[in-house]
């Protein structure tokens, strides 16, 4: 009898942990694709039956790891992993909390800490600027990776097959200087890779600018800091805050290898 119970407590253990594999297989693919998919696309790349699919997703569903994307497109990644991914970094955004401030302080300017989730940059802290009139964003929130500078930083920082495989099949146009087509994307990611810095000049919110760079901290999570200035100050800013941006990186490199 204890060796039949035995049997069974292994053999339900062993279910427990088919289950969280196949879980973290199709958050890896809805990863992926930041669009959606079909609970038909789903179980054919993952190998599984529609029904095991279902009853996967409600699970996740249910703990917010994954919401309905856009009709048609079945499921897409949640925000509850974005609340995970905050967590997990908790202890880096406190350390680079003083760069954030340090970078509002020079110039007056909103400064943001977004962090690579489910395809999109997402918010995890911020420091509002000085001027009256600031760009300002929720905790949380995402943004698009083409057409952002936290985005674009964050994607010159991946090899480039990663990179194109975390955007979206269709580019959305947010205003008329959205880059929508992917031989531009792709040039825009060579020129932020060689300058390392790369910029958002109205492309995702009209009268809105900003300049970011991309660091990866010591556990691995590639995290980006941004400069939002509205578009009229840009122009005259733009130099002197690439060049406090490559400061920061610099400092806030040394800062984790010490």
């Amino acid at each position: 009898m204890a060796s039949q119970t035995v049997r069974q407590a292994d053999t339900s253990s062993s279910r427990g942990v088919q289950v969280i594999a196949r879980a973290a297989s199709i958050l890896r693919l809805l990863e992926e694709r930041p669009e959606g998919l079909t609970l038909a696309e789903i179980a054919r790349d993952v190998g599984l039956a529609r029904s095991t699919v279902q009853r996967i997703l409600a699970a996740l569903a249910s703990e917010d790891f994954v919401v309905e994307a856009q009709p048609g497109r079945g499921a897409r990644i949640g925000p509850g992993l974005a609340r995970i991914a905050s967590s997990l970094v908790a202890n880096v955004a406190e350390l680079l909390h003083a760069y954030l401030v340090a970078l509002r302080d020079e110039f007056g300017e909103t400064v943001d800490l977004s962090i690579l989730s489910g395809g999109s940059a997402v918010f995890i802290d911020q420091i509002p600027g000085r001027h009256r009139l600031v760009a300002l964003s929720a905790v949380g929130e995402r943004f698009p990776l083409h057409c952002t500078a936290k985005g674009k930083a964050l994607l010159a920082a991946l090899d480039r097959r990663t990179a194109l495989r975390m955007l979206p099949s269709v580019l959305h146009r947010y205003t008329p200087h959205t880059l929508t087509g992917l031989p531009a994307v792709e040039a825009e990611l060579d020129k932020t890779t060689e300058a390392g810095v790369a910029y958002d000049v109205e492309e995702a919110t009209l009268g809105i600018c900003a300049a970011a760079i991309a660091v990866r901290e010591p556990s691995g999570a590639l995290l980006t800091i941004s400069v939002v200035v509205p578009a009229q100050r840009f122009g005259d800013a733009e130099a002197v805050i690439t060049r406090a941006l490559r400061q920061a990186r610099g400092n806030m490199s040394a800062a984790f290898s010490g």
